[in-house]
């Protein structure tokens, strides 16, 4: 059956409970990129440097990798619904509070509470759409790539029309839009039932020892590395207004989302899934040299270009991640989040600091050499991962209480 089939069970025609879980599953994208327009913006305006305004995302990322051992163990007590709604209640709180902030360490400690709320939200969101979806879970998952896809686009954008009145602005729209979020996930989403065994503490960790899922998330972590050095400090690079830096990162964001939904799997079909992973990444690499080295103009080029890469990578160790070892999909993922976000913690903050102790163009020489190491660890390690082509077959199986599907 086609996902995008309008028919029953097709992706347009979905409960309002799905529909209102990704919803707000977009907003919550959004802010991960929300602040990278308004950057330089916030800089000025709470008087901070580059370093210091990065720490909004090592501050965000620290709490969201350290927070993906709690999110197991509080939905399986409290159920999806409840993990959901704790998540954007915190998230409405923070991110209003961050709105209010008068130095740049109240705005780092406000957004490590988002990144709290962020994380217990969105590790919950698929689960839960897949469990809410009718016709079963491939357009669920589909619907779920969307809106991670439309957030990460349209959230440079939003933070754009609306930090060029204020900075604060951005902040205080996120909280409002949770808010309604909060309001149609309480109105539409009914409790679902909880798994039959309660996940543990330290079960994400205990998954890692599964040597597949270890190399995964070792290489995902390089890669992220990269990845972040490009979110978090091209925009001082660029140095745009944010106008003009919102169009850039969401253009980035367009390519992110169609290479992501529909490039990858297509690539994915053809040339097999590590060939792809490996290749995308010395794509990347190369693309972020010459972001680093260009002129104003191939920056920017660059910057777009590397959300092609970046989409494809995304799609096939999201689904490494989920297939390659034996652990239940929730435990798995935890795991290899748990690895992946303290790289995403790293590049923020050590990127403008080694622009501090070098030059501007030495962070894009590191951000290139960790994404060629991701790739000589899917090399090293290919063996390892070579049950993700049996992973990566259509089929349908019944974990920790909800039925799921793998591409």
């Amino acid at each position: 059956m086609d996902p995008f089939d309008a028919g029953a069970g097709g992706i347009l025609r979905q409960p309002k409970a799905v529909w209102a879980t990704a919803g707000a599953s977009v907003v919550a994208f959004m802010g991960i990129g929300l602040v990278d327009p308004i950057l330089p913006s916030i800089a000025q305006g709470l008087d901070a440097s580059a370093s210091q305004v990065s720490l909004l995302f090592t501050s965000y990322f620290l709490i969201t990798a350290l927070a993906m051992l709690v999110t197991g163990f509080v939905s399986s007590r409290i159920g999806g619904r409840r993990t959901l709604l704790l998540g954007l209640a915190l998230v409405v709180v923070f991110a209003g509070l961050a709105g209010t902030s008068d130095t740049v360490g109240q705005l780092v400690g406000y957004r490590a509470g988002w990144g709290l709320g962020n994380a217990l939200f969105v590790s919950t969101a698929l689960a839960v759409i897949v469990g809410a979806a009718a016709g079963g879970s491939a357009a669920a998952i589909l619907l779920y790539e969307s809106a991670l896809g439309l957030g990460m686009a349209c959230g440079p954008l939003v933070g754009a029309l609306l930090g060029d009145a204020s900075w604060r602005y951005p902040f205080f729209g996120t909280a409002f839009l949770m808010a309604i979020g909060f309001l149609c996930i309480t109105a539409f989403l009914k409790e679902q039932p909880k798994p039959a065994r309660r996940t543990s503490l330290l079960d994400p960790v205990k998954a890692l020892g599964h040597g597949g899922l270890a190399s995964a998330a070792v290489s995902a972590f390089f890669y992220n590395y990269t990845f972040f050095t490009v979110l978090a400090f091209t925009p001082f690079v660029l140095n745009m207004t944010p106008y003009r830096s919102g169009a850039v990162f969401f253009a980035w964001g367009v390519l992110l989302a169609v290479f992501s939904v529909l490039v990858a799997p297509r690539m994915q079909k053809r040339f097999g899934s590590l060939k792809v992973l490996g290749g995308s990444l010395v794509l990347l690499a190369a693309d972020v040299l010459v972001l680093g080295y260009g002129n104003h103009t191939a920056a920017v080029v660059c910057t777009i270009l590397s959300g092609a890469f970046i989409g494809v990578n995304n799609t096939v160790y999201t689904e490494l991640a989920l297939g390659v070892s034996d652990a239940p999909r929730p435990v798995a993922s935890a795991g290899y989040n748990f690895v992946r976000w303290f790289a995403a913690a790293a590049a923020p903050y050590f990127a403008p600091k080694i622009e501090e102790w070098t030059d501007v163009h030495i962070p894009f020489v590191v951000a290139a050499v960790t994404a060629v190491l991701g790739a000589v660890v899917v090399l090293v390690r290919r063996r390892s991962l070579t049950h993700e082509a049996k992973a990566l077959e259509p089929r349908h199986a019944t974990e920790d209480g909800v039925t799921v599907f793998a591409n």
